[in-house]
């Protein structure tokens, strides 16, 4: 009697994974992932941190005359609501000045030093203080790349810049050159909301499921409602990156981009493993090994 039972209750479980599995789709196409794409693609971290001042004007200039293919970089939200750039949440690290970039306004960034912290040599020196580096806001950059795709990561803010953030992407017709990412999960969902023509990555949660999904080769039955894996190599003591998971992203119609990879030696394996793009520091390196 209890072998029927169990018959039974196998018998629907696996009538509910085919279920699943049938209605299961891939991710949608988009004009931000086309056939001319270099593959894979050079990402340059905030313009390529590792080799001059991350998020700002400089970089990206220096990264774009260098022949990256995708500019990356962070976007905030200030106190008199202008989106401006920088990684991270207050200015203290890489600037002149202290505090957080939310209770700013522009015209208190803009007198700021931005490449005041960077140094190459763990601060033995600081070659670009005082060379009339600011912090850039958004609309600078899509004035001055027009032409260039990016992908632009959502910071924490206590105030939702989804709206004005759509509003600038579609004033300068950037819907098919940008690709939106962020950690956090609600900022990320009202912006596809908000904006649902542009193309997004994972947010933070939905990594995770789909990570833990194809742990068991059951990454099939995800229906992602994302274009992008812009992933670590390994996150809380779990490997990420493996053959096994570019190919079961691929087969969600997925790119796979890890971040953030500054060695050649790296950057060749994954290369080989055939990931669609790679976030870097050093997209000099990149270049290299790319042999562009």
């Amino acid at each position: 009697m209890k072998f029927k039972v169990w018959h039974k209750i196998l018998l629907v479980i696996l009538a509910l994974l085919v279920i699943v599995r049938v209605i299961s789709k891939p991710a949608a196409e988009h004009p931000y992932y086309s056939n001319d794409l270099n593959d894979p693609l050079i990402i340059a971290h905030q313009g390529g941190d590792g080799i001059w001042p991350g998020d700002t004007m400089f970089a990206f200039q220096n990264a774009a005359d260098l022949g990256v293919d995708v500019l990356e970089m962070d976007v905030h939200i200030t106190r008199d609501g202008v989106l401006v750039l920088m990684h991270d949440e207050a200015v203290d690290r890489t600037t002149d000045g202290t505090g957080d970039i939310e209770s700013m306004t522009l015209a208190e960034l803009k007198q700021l030093d931005a490449g005041y912290d960077w140094s190459p040599d763990e601060g033995k020196t600081f070659p670009f203080r005082g060379q009339g580096i600011s912090i850039p806001t958004m609309e600078e950059v899509f004035q001055a790349f027009p032409d260039m795709r990016m992908t632009i990561e959502i910071k924490k803010t206590n105030v939702s810049m989804s709206k004005p953030f759509c509003e600038l992407i579609r004033k300068y017709d950037m819907q098919n050159k940008v690709l939106i990412a962020s950690f956090h999960d609600e900022r990320l969902k009202e912006f596809r909301t908000e904006c649902p023509e542009v193309a997004t990555s994972s947010a933070k949660n939905e990594t995770t499921v789909f990570v833990l999904l194809t742990k068991p080769f059951l990454g099939s039955f995800y229906s992602p409602k994302f274009h992008s894996l812009q992933v670590p190599e390994e996150s809380g003591g779990i490997t990420v990156m493996t053959p096994a998971f570019v190919k079961a992203a691929h087969e969600r119609n997925l790119a796979v981009e890890p971040w953030t990879i500054n060695d050649e030696a790296t950057m060749q394996k994954l290369i080989d493993w055939g990931v669609d793009g790679i976030i870097t520091d050093r997209p000099d390196l990149m270049m290299k090994v790319f042999g562009r």
